[in-house]
């Protein structure tokens, strides 16, 4: 015999033999085995006693807890979301009147240029100095949030102006007088303005 013909007569062998003999698919087999209908005696599938309604109360619970945990974490998410903008907003605010001390005692500055520049000569040649040192200050101030409140003729709010007399000539609760400017920093009073108001 040739060596050609023993190597198939080997292959044919090593196909034909198997160890399992299938004549259905494996998915079909595993069906079968697992079905009692098609198991009895010794191969019979073993019975068990599972609960399916103990599953079920089982899982309803599990489902609880995740819904449960799931709101939780939202509830948490919206707090730090919460607290972060709050943060936020006082930074915000902490920055916008971080000046409002130091902003409040340049107003006496402000006002004693004015008042040099009101007694001053018009010819004097430091008072163009003054007015300039003024003009440069309210400037910086300005640049930075403060603004004048200068209410003459306007109608009277307690929460910017503070009356100090009676105006005969002014309309009633109207500004007449402004005996000194007031200032605000962000829209925050710094000082009132002091008015006489017409009655």
């Amino acid at each position: 015999m040739s060596e050609q013909n023993t190597n198939q007569e080997n292959f044919d062998q090593t196909v034909a033999h198997d160890n399992v003999d299938h004549k259905d698919s494996i998915l079909e087999e595993t069906m079968n085995e697992f079905d009692p209908q098609n198991n009895s005696g010794e191969d019979a599938t073993i019975e068990n006693e599972i609960d399916l309604d103990t599953f079920k109360a089982r899982i309803a619970e599990l489902e609880g807890e995740v819904k449960q945990a799931k709101e939780s974490t939202a509830r948490a998410n919206a707090e730090a979301y919460n607290a972060q903008k709050r943060a936020e907003q006082e930074a915000d605010k902490s920055k916008k009147f971080a000046l409002q001390k130091f902003a409040k005692e340049l107003l006496d500055i402000v006002d004693n240029l004015e008042r040099a520049i009101e007694n001053a000569d018009a010819n004097d040649p430091v008072a163009e100095g003054v007015q300039l040192t003024h003009k440069a200050l309210v400037s910086v101030l300005t640049r930075h949030g403060v603004e004048v409140v200068d209410p003459e003729g306007e109608k009277f709010n307690a929460d910017f102006h503070e009356a100090v007399g009676i105006d005969p000539e002014a309309e009633a609760d109207t500004v007449g007088t402004v005996l000194q400017k007031g200032y605000s920093l962000n829209g925050r009073l710094l000082r009132p303005a002091m008015v006489r108001v017409g009655q």
